[in-house]
């Protein structure tokens, strides 16, 4: 047997199967940190991954799909192990075969996996990919911000050009714009490379081992390992200490230097404002060269909705041929809660095309029928399934909000006919039964 109580939050209740031998108490409500999308938003989550692909498509960037595990030392390797993510979120677990896997954290390790595994480098370069899809990071949940959550990530693989530095900043603006989002903001700056990085690492470990004693626990573990990390940690205090630390663009060689000047060449040609901000370093370690993140302020403190940047050296890092690469990733989640808090509506109300009414019985029947084949056609066809009155299935045509109802009557059904009534003026017109599906698919187009 088995009995139900409501739980102390006041949620689904929490089943107990009792048998003599045992109590089982089964947790019913969803992870902490997981969001159940029902049907009234997942429209909306359809229209803006619509507006994703048909920016995409525009810009000539295809979809790819990855698996949503992949090896753990995919993202410990390409992300780096000194980071929040590889050291404190990552959902991992041995499997069957004594393997380390992990959910996927971030899209562009399992993307540049991809590309080797698959040989894309042998196609027209440079590559250029996206792919919508959820990610796992174990953190704290907060608004917009969740355990699983979705990205939309494009990736160009295979070109040094500028202009795809810029270009991973225009894609995302087009996107917000399409949305109607204002009010963000774009920063940008220049991490270096291989080259000249080091220079500035050994000057950033000297400056803040003078105030060792003054950083988290966290920090004074990454002064000795990746001092770059430093300037990411979210911690108040933390920010304060590093205010006055050495810039890293007065140590970029030559290349970097070049290279930077003219992503803001093109970015001042192309009228795109932008913010420098040369504490700006993102939370992963493959980056090189060009990083920018875009914000809104209306999102608080946590005010990124998405951000990416240049990692020239990621493809050799997980195995294959030295080649440049430049992406961009957006948080759909926290888009859509900016759309809210800027009390941007988007999304369209939906209706019902037709209702098809019936009295039970042969009308049944006949309704059935011409629900099938109006929907065959292209419609959006509601009908009753609970054997209600006329009265409450005509209730039920406006809650769909349906243009047209058809009922199918009897002394309908012995003419051949059936009563179609237009729902916004109450006009009504008899139209032949084996016309209906031509009459109300011309109409629609009208």
């Amino acid at each position: 047997m088995q009995e139900e109580d409501i739980n102390a939050s006041g949620g689904l209740p929490t089943t107990r199967f009792i048998s003599r031998q045992e109590v089982v108490t089964v947790n019913v409500r969803r992870p902490r940190g997981t969001n159940d999308i029902l049907p009234e938003d997942a429209r909306k989550w359809q229209l803006v991954e619509a507006k994703i692909r048909d920016i995409c498509h525009r810009f000539g960037y295809q979809e790819i799909r990855t698996p949503i595990f992949e090896h753990t030392e995919l993202f410990e390797r390409g992300i780096g192990e000194a980071t929040d993510i590889v050291e404190k979120e990552m959902y991992t677990f041995t499997d069957r075969g004594d393997r380390s896997i992990t959910l996927r954290p971030e899209g562009t390790a399992c993307v540049v996996r991809a590309f080797i595994e698959n040989k894309l480098y042998a196609q027209s370069l440079p590559s250029k990919l996206y792919y919508v899809g959820p990610m796992f990071r174990y953190e704290k949940p907060q608004a917009g911000r969740y355990r699983q959550f979705s990205q939309f990530g494009v990736e160009a693989i295979g070109s040094m050009d500028p202009f795809l530095d810029v270009e991973m900043i225009i894609l995302p603006i087009e996107l917000y714009k399409a949305c109607g989002l204002s009010d963000f903001q774009v920063h940008i700056n220049s991490l270096g490379c291989p080259e000249c990085r080091p220079k500035y690492r050994e000057v950033l470990q000297q400056h803040l081992g003078e105030k060792f004693d003054q950083f988290c626990e966290n920090c004074q573990s990454r002064i000795s390992r990746n001092p770059l990390r430093v300037l990411d940690c979210k911690n108040p205090k933390c920010q304060a200490l590093v205010a006055e630390i050495p810039l890293i663009t007065n140590y970029l060689c030559t290349e970097c230097s070049d290279h930077f000047q003219t992503v803001i060449k093109y970015l001042d040609l192309l009228e795109i404002d932008y913010e420098l901000n040369p504490k700006l370093v993102r939370g992963f370690d493959y980056y090189t060269k060009t990083v920018f993140e875009i914000t809104v302020s209306s999102l608080g403190a946590q005010n990124a909705i998405g951000g990416g940047g240049r990692y020239d050296g990621l493809v050799e890092e997980i195995g294959g041929k030295p080649m440049p690469a430049v992406g961009y990733a957006v948080g759909v989640d926290r888009l859509l809660l900016a759309l809210e808090q800027q009390q941007i509506d988007i999304f369209p109300e939906q209706h019902a095309d037709v209702y098809v009414a019936h009295f039970g019985g042969d009308t049944k029947t006949a309704a059935v029928d011409l629900v099938v084949k109006l929907r065959a056609s292209g419609l959006w066809v509601e009908t009753d399934y609970m054997d209600r009155s006329l009265k409450a299935q005509m209730k039920s045509a406006d809650k769909f909000k349906s243009r047209w109802v058809v009922i199918v009557g009897e002394e309908e059904l012995k003419t051949g006919t059936v009563k179609v009534r237009r729902m916004d003026t109450g006009t009504e017109a008899d139209v032949a039964l084996d016309q209906i599906v031509e009459y109300l698919s011309v109409k629609k187009e009208g």
